[in-house]
């Protein structure tokens, strides 16, 4: 046995020339000194990276040839993706019905003090803050009696709107100006009969229907808290969660509702909850 270690360890240690010779003049090209010990533990070395790399693709790049698993894992990702996006899906459709049902009641009237507070989160109040809200809705119960437009007298910032293009809703005359004091919240623009009423920008319609007052109206939520109101309308073309764009038709010019006395359009633009003078975005 010792006599064989030692015949394997001379073989191994045993030094070697491999020569590289021109065929024709047996000239030396190039020379390489080596042992069966450099040569087993390169080898070895060799295996051991190409091992490697074998390994790493197989589970990853080439996974769904090799792993029978692949199929499964990756059908189980998207269902829990899919369930994800349900879920944020089912959220926003139940946020958006619950605007859209509030503002609704918002456009009704229908609105009570205890539906507003219901929504807001419950805290423990002081009684500083108890005299702070008495007196607050005292002035807020003043105000709404004088019939003010206490809703508009903040500065409105509206450079956000100044910096975005509006497709004008219809082309005609301003009838009636824009007079929150006289509680006229928008425009009134006579144009020519059958004359197609487009919408401002892209949104989604969140209101269509029929009010005794004024006639066919359908509204449109905009990005950046904008709402467009279009009244008086001979026709609604779009229905409620119909998603429009920039000059899509909406409606077609009419004389419906009560507080109407001729065929024209009634174009409101509400930014975060106030209205705002449509002429000043909008050319007719």
């Amino acid at each position: 046995m010792a006599r064989f270690k030692k015949t394997l360890s001379n073989w191994l240690n045993a030094r070697h020339i491999f020569i590289i010779q021109n065929e024709e003049d047996f000239s030396e090209k190039a020379t390489y000194k080596f042992t069966y010990a450099k040569v087993v533990l390169l080898g070895f070395i060799t295996f051991l990276i190409v091992l490697t790399i074998g390994i790493y693709l197989v589970n990853t790049v080439m996974a769904q040839w090799f792993d029978p698993r692949y199929a499964e894992q990756e059908t189980r990702k998207d269902l829990v993706q899919m369930s994800i996006s349900l879920d944020s899906l089912a959220q926003e459709l139940e946020d958006r019905d619950r605007f859209i049902t509030s503002f609704k009641k918002i456009m009704r009237g229908d609105v009570s003090t205890d539906e507003i507070t219901a929504e807001q989160p419950v805290r423990q109040l002081s009684a500083s803050d108890t005299e702070d809200l008495e007196r607050s809705d005292s002035i807020f119960k003043a105000e709404f009696e004088k019939g003010s437009d206490f809703l508009l007298t903040g500065d409105i910032e509206n450079d956000e709107l100044r910096q975005l293009y509006f497709f004008s809703p219809i082309s005609g005359t301003i009838s009636e100006p824009f007079d929150p004091k006289g509680e006229h919240f928008g425009v009134d623009i006579v144009s020519k009969k059958d004359e197609p009423v487009k919408c401002i920008a892209d949104g989604t319609v969140i209101m269509a229907g029929w009010t005794q007052a004024e006639g066919n109206v359908i509204a449109v939520q905009h990005r950046d808290n904008l709402i467009s109101i279009y009244k008086h309308n001979a026709t609604l073309i779009k229905a409620v969660g119909d998603f429009v764009t920039s000059g899509d038709i909406v409606a077609i010019i009419g004389n419906t509702g009560e507080l109407t006395s001729g065929p024209h359009l009634h174009f409101e633009l509400w930014y975060n909850g106030s209205a705002v003078n449509p002429i000043e975005f909008i050319s007719f």
